[in-house]
């Protein structure tokens, strides 16, 4: 990979940098720079300087190091050593790349095509902002609504501000973008969109629905056309994760074509036991699985169920598997918003999904999941695909071979459903199992029952 040149430069002139917000200061720049920090530089764009600020901040692939205020630790009643256990792990979950900037730049090179984005796009393609994160005057500029959306420029300069959920950009001492890397959040977060729409408060936990990461993957200048296309195929949402995996070095495929998943939720899982469709291991075994196979975190791995072993050294990712296990099950699953179920229809369909429709015959309370119903806790309660009606594919790439009844938990909020996402909507959910089972439910019952998912 050829070493990217500094940029000339036409003037300079003191301008007021935007990084950490512990980093903020003037130094001296370039005019011409294609980098944001030309805000206060006075070619008459001072405006535009400032509110670019925040959409690159959306397109950005970013996350330097400061914590967030509302990190602070709050009066739980929890020790001080479990308080700290709680922090590492979500520093871990939000900004710790496990060192896969191997992947993201030394492999795909994916610093470069950043470079070339414009915030616009970004947006398109579902990256989220974290609003406690700005510094008070690019919210100021955002709120004026005076944002270039279309200037690539900004890109860099908002790389800086550790705003973009999932993603971490780091410069060199020129002041280029040099390496990109992404974190569990990239996925597993959103946000509230109490700013505006995909800039807000931060929601660990939630599935990026958006997030369309085959569409970001191909913006890599090393990728074939017939790979980007396949992997633009994915959708918003979804990811391959039998497709293919990297070993520190190549990426070597596994199992072509593409079968992309949903993104799951990971809020609600403690003492759901097994919390991946096809339950190859509990959540550490698959936080190992995707953060070195998949993210390209440099670390160990190995499943000789599915012909995997990869080591690495040093491994920056096995001793943070505790911390971060225990950061994702403290993650509340979101409470029904207040009005957007029939009460009376719900209870209803509880007593539906308790009796005539058989619904918790499989999904059991209090996690709505049969996965450890069966003798030995440790050992995965599965269900064969033609048992309940589901594709064989992706399965088929799995260590189980089978799945996993799912937890239901906070279902409004992550359509569509089925791990394939083919059911759109919970409607569609219930039509399935009645079709599949022959229920014979009444378009009423089935009314009722989606109502009552619809409360949990």
């Amino acid at each position: 990979m050829e070493p990217i040149k500094p940029l000339s430069s036409s003037c300079r002139k003191k301008i007021w940098v935007i990084g950490s917000r512990s980093n903020n200061g003037y130094k001296e720049q370039s005019c011409s720079s294609p980098t944001a920090a030309s805000i206060y530089c006075k070619s008459g764009r001072e405006t535009m300087g400032i509110l670019s600020i925040v959409f690159v901040l959306i397109m950005a692939f970013v996350i330097p190091g400061s914590i967030p205020a509302s990190w602070a630790t709050q009066d739980t009643g929890i020790s001080d050593d479990a308080a700290q256990k709680h922090r590492e792990g979500q520093e871990i979950f939000r900004f710790d790349t496990f060192g896969d900037e191997q992947l993201w730049s030394g492999v795909l090179r994916m610093h470069e095509a950043i470079a070339t984005v414009n915030p616009a796009t970004a947006l398109a393609v579902g990256l989220k902002v974290d609003v406690e994160a700005l510094p008070q005057e690019v919210i100021t500029a955002l709120q004026a609504g005076q944002v270039d959306l279309t200037n690539p420029a900004v890109t860099l300069e908002l790389l800086r501000l550790n705003a973009v959920v999932g993603v971490k950009g780091s410069f060199d001492e020129a002041g280029q973008l040099a390496k990109i890397g992404v974190t569990c959040a990239l996925c597993h977060s959103s946000v509230d969109n109490s700013f505006a729409p995909s800039i807000g408060k931060r929601l660990d936990g939630w599935a990026n629905t958006d997030l369309n990461v085959g569409a970001i993957v191909a913006l890599s200048p090393v990728l074939d056309d017939a790979t980007k296309k396949e992997f633009s195929n994915w959708g918003p949402g979804k990811y391959a994760p039998r497709h293919h995996f990297f070993d520190g070095a190549n990426i070597t495929p596994l199992n072509s074509p593409s079968q992309p998943i949903v993104i799951p939720p990971i809020y609600g899982l403690k003492g759901a036991g097994f919390e991946t469709y096809t339950a190859d291991g509990p959540i550490s075994y698959w936080n190992s699985y995707v953060g070195v196979g998949q993210m390209g975190g440099h670390g160990n791995f190995s499943d000789p169920r599915i012909g995997i072993t990869i080591e690495q050294t040093p491994d920056l990712v096995t001793s943070k598997l505790p911390a971060l296990l225990d950061y994702q099950l403290s993650l509340q699953a979101p409470k029904a918003p207040k009005g957007s179920f029939d009460r009376a229809a719900a209870q209803r369909g509880k007593r539906l999904f308790r009796n005539e429709a058989g619904c918790a015959t499989c999904h059991r309370p209090p996690h709505f999941t049969d996965v450890l119903r069966g003798p030995d806790r440790s050992v995965p309660f599965l269900h064969d695909p033609s048992e309940i009606g589901r594709e064989s594919v992706y399965v088929a790439r799995s260590a189980t071979k089978k799945y996993r009844t799912t937890p239901l938990r906070g279902l409004l909020q992550h359509p569509p459903y089925f791990h394939d996402g083919s059911a759109p909507d919970l409607p569609a959910v219930v039509n399935h199992y009645d079709n599949h089972f022959r229920l014979n439910l009444t378009a009423a019952q089935k009314a009722d029952l989606v109502e009552y998912l619809k409360s949990l």
